[in-house]
């Protein structure tokens, strides 16, 4: 069904420059050092991508923390990203601790990962390593939102591969499959094109199950008659992308083409309004005052969008809760949708890169109408 995709030529990760803003910004903390506990965050300062890991990020270096497994990668990682690091291996988890405590001392105002350090981690370390303990909040994730040049090919490489797999997968839809088969042909076709992994568990949601906005897929068989959501992302180099098209299967209801215009429509405007200093707010209120007064606002129940990068939801937000504004190279998804158990549900979504005068799509597959391309003729 389909063939390797050429990976372009991607600008390089900008790993070097990351420390020093770290470091900028725990001035607001009053700290002298960040321990960094979440393994993202830990991959986006140094290219390490083990799943055990401490850093340190401190005036005078930083300083990676693993055990025995993760060495030699630690080591050829970091070199690889060009990020000068001490790398402390303990075979055990006092050993480690160790390492932390031998690289503060008691007058150091340490920062850490308040949402990423558990209670009970927190309550050996503290005990253990000797330092003014200071949670912080955010520091590293404020800073993830701006892409650099490497991140954002990164991610339009991913929305290439999902662009091209669905346009692959997409006949299989005629030949009635279940929703686990139609799940298994568009990662298959992912993978064929490069991508190494789903970006999360792929949505396939048919009839009344595309109600339910995370169905996860089953035996449900589509058949004609049936709205089916399709909802999924290619992961590229550890970096997301993420779309959602719905298809009828057959012509549209006339409830279903209504529903599909009102989405459509809502969706448009969101996207046309996601430009630096935008509110995150104000894009879920535009979207959402354009379903209600369709007489379909009951019905979506979900906030508008997300940020997307190393992780598949990150800052910033399209939501009530979300009162910061859009900067230049976020990414974000606009995604509003509509779902009623008796109809099942309709949802669109696209991921756009904020540019400084507006916004460029990521995702390209054509979202006009809800029909299915022509069948394949033999």
């Amino acid at each position: 069904m389909a063939g390797s995709m050429n990976s372009p030529e991607l600008a390089a990760l900008e790993y070097a420059s990351r420390a020093p803003k770290v470091l900028s910004a725990l001035d607001g903390f009053h700290t002298d050092a960040l321990l960094v506990t979440s393994v993202t965050n830990i991959r986006w300062l140094t290219g390490f991508t083990g799943s055990s890991a401490w850093l340190l990020v401190a005036h005078d270096g930083l300083t990676l923390i693993t055990d025995g497994r993760y060495g030699d990668q630690a080591r050829e990682q970091t070199m690889a990203a060009g990020v000068a690091t001490r790398i402390a291996v303990g075979a055990t988890r006092s050993a480690q601790i160790a390492h932390l405590a031998a690289a503060v001392t008691a007058s150091t105002r340490l920062g850490f990962e308040a949402a990423h350090l558990s209670f009970a981690d927190y309550a050996t370390l503290s005990t253990t390593a000797e330092a003014h303990w200071v949670p912080t909040s955010g520091a590293i994730e404020a800073l993830r939102r701006t892409k650099d040049r490497g991140e954002l090919d990164r991610m339009a490489h991913a929305a290439a591969i999902a662009d091209r797999a669905l346009a692959a997968a997409v006949p299989a839809l005629f030949d009635e499959p279940t929703e686990i088969e139609f799940r298994d042909a568009l990662e298959a076709a992912m993978r064929s094109y490069g991508a190494h992994a789903p970006s999360f568990d792929t949505i396939i949601a048919a009839g009344a199950n595309a109600a339910m906005p995370h169905h996860a897929p089953d035996e449900t068989r589509i058949v004609e008659g049936m709205t089916v959501v399709v909802d999924f992302g290619a992961l590229f180099e550890g970096y997301h992308s993420d779309m959602t098209r719905t298809f009828t299967i057959g012509d549209p209801t006339p409830m279903q083409a209504e529903v599909y215009g009102v989405v459509l429509a809502a969706q448009t405007a969101g996207v046309a309004a996601v430009s630096p200093g935008s509110g995150g707010r104000s894009i879920d209120d535009l979207c959402r005052s354009r379903i209600v007064s369709a007489g379909w606002g009951e019905w979506f129940n979900h906030g508008t969008g997300h940020g997307v990068g190393l992780q598949i939801h990150e800052s910033p937000w399209l939501t009530q809760s979300f009162d910061d504004t859009l900067q230049v190279a976020d990414v974000v998804t606009v995604e509003p949708g509509v779902y009623r158990r008796d109809f099942g549900g309709v949802r669109i979504e696209d991921m756009v890169v904020v540019t400084t005068n507006g916004c460029q799509p990521l995702t390209k597959t054509p979202k006009d109408s809800p029909c299915l391309p022509s069948p394949p003729t033999n």
